[in-house]
């Protein structure tokens, strides 16, 4: 654990060991934190704070920039150690280590873009000056599907605004939040401004989290069911709140869509990480006249991904992260089987010769996907796309809308006014129309609903980190 700029055991003494998700080998040990640990992180970014804040927005621009040429440079070596950790192909890693560079390199431009203004005043002799300033502490917890991207997403904002941070990260990833704080430490940060403390359990973290006085903002990515239980407790202490949660996100295929486009499309997003990212597309809604020709061309290139350790050349999906995913996975699967779906690709978990040791289910197409299925209803995280047929267009977005996700959503057309109509309809935070990749560090990410409170990226980023302060000025 990273605490006061000293990296250290935990307390307790207690460590855990971190596993491959591909072959189960132990690639390491790291502390296992508990509560007196959180309380020693945040005192050292209490204390840090008072001194970080003060810093010109120069002053961390330049340091968040250095951090961004260090993570550029460790580029390969980060890429590996994802592959290792988390499991998704080392190509995938390498465009996540890209991402993870690009909130450092835009946060570090967004902390010289904070700006006040004057308010006018109706008496002669008064002036209002309206500024923003840090919020204070912020503890952040975050996923293991994106274990470094997700850590730049919430740091780089906190530290261009003059936060500090306590990071609890994902205890299946553990390594790859370390080899992100060494980047951010050699890039020049003071002792105790960022602070990380693993742990195998993270309930009392949690608890710890949200319950110091001294912790000003809560941001958390995970479960929706998690996210639950901490803004509640958060709530309490009146801490500001930012939860990015789960999803279920349509992909709509219109009738005047090219079908061989968009299936194309559906089959590059749908295995990205094994199916394993919130934005990941959930219910493939394509018209019944063209079902045929969109399946076909899903199913062969469904067929066509090779799957096994991510290190490995060829290699497009990678392992589950671990048996409890393989295992919902599973059961939504054969769920839907029973009810009556078809599988004409995979449907099946993949235990022989390489996958023996690791968290591996086949990359599965389900047809005539149908309401009463658990599948359509909830969140997969795993390597599987349903396709779920329709007839009338006018209804399609009602279809859509059906959830209390409201993360991402897709939408193939031709025509522009169905493109706008969707995009005006579709109650999602971020849609993708013709495009499978609508994210970008300089863009907001975030969701409604049930899919959570605020937005990452962008210029709400860094707005999340910061409060207003008013002053009158009698002259």
């Amino acid at each position: 654990m990273l605490i006061n700029g000293e990296w250290t055991e935990a307390r307790s003494g207690l460590s855990f060991e971190v596993l491959n998700p591909a072959t189960g080998e132990s690639i390491g040990s790291v502390a296992d934190g508990g509560a007196e640990d959180a309380l020693l992180a945040i005192t050292a970014a209490h204390d840090a704070f008072k001194t970080w804040s003060k810093t010109t927005a120069y002053e961390r621009s330049a340091v968040l920039y250095r951090a961004w040429e260090i993570m550029t440079s460790r580029a390969d070596e980060l890429a590996h150690l994802m592959t290792v950790e988390q499991g998704k192909p080392l190509k995938a890693s390498k465009a996540e280590v890209k991402y993870a560079s690009d909130f450092l390199l835009w946060f570090a431009e967004e902390a010289k873009r904070v700006v006040g203004e004057w308010l006018p005043s109706q008496r002669p002799d008064q002036r209002f000056l309206s500024v923003k300033v840090p919020v204070g502490v912020v503890a952040a917890i975050t996923p293991w599907n994106y274990p470094i991207s997700m850590l730049t997403r919430k740091i780089g904002p906190a530290l261009a605004a003059g936060c500090t941070v306590v990071l609890k990260p994902a205890e299946a990833t553990p390594l790859c939040a370390k080899a992100t704080f060494d980047v951010l430490t050699d890039a020049g940060l003071p002792d105790g401004v960022i602070n990380m403390v693993t742990t195998s359990n993270p309930a009392p973290v949690g608890d710890i989290f949200t319950s110091d006085p001294r912790v000003a903002k809560l941001t958390f990515t995970g479960s929706t069911a998690v996210g639950r239980v901490l803004a509640a407790k958060a709530a309490s202490n009146l801490q500001r709140v930012s939860v990015e949660l789960g999803g279920h996100a349509p992909f709509i295929v219109f009738p005047d869509a090219d079908p061989v486009h968009a299936a194309k499309g559906a089959a590059a997003l749908k295995f990205l990480n094994a199916g394993q990212a919130c934005i990941s597309p959930n219910r493939l809604y394509v018209p019944s006249s063209l079902a045929d020709l969109f399946q076909e061309t899903l199913c062969s290139r469904v067929e066509r991904l090779q799957t096994g350790n991510g290190l490995h050349d060829g290699v497009g999906v990678g392992p589950l992260i671990n048996e409890v995913a393989v295992a919902k996975v599973e059961t939504q699967v054969e769920d839907a089987r029973n009810k009556g779906a078809g599988i004409p690709v995979g449907g099946m978990r993949l235990v022989n010769g390489e996958h023996s040791n690791g968290h591996f289910y086949a990359p599965t197409v389900l047809t005539d996907v149908k309401p009463e299925m658990s599948i359509y209803r909830e969140e997969t995280f795993g390597p599987v796309a349903p396709v779920i047929t329709y007839e009338d267009p006018e209804q399609v977005i009602e279809m859509a809308n059906d959830t209390n996700y409201g993360l991402a959503a897709y939408v193939y057309t031709k025509e522009i006014g169905v493109a706008m109509r969707a995009f005006e309809g579709l109650r999602f935070g971020i849609i993708g129309i013709n495009d499978v990749n609508p994210t970008s560090a300089s863009v907001p990410f975030g969701g409604m609903g049930d899919s959570g409170i605020g937005r990452e990226g962008g210029h709400e980023g860094i707005s999340e980190y910061l409060e207003t302060k008013t002053g009158g000025f009698a002259i």
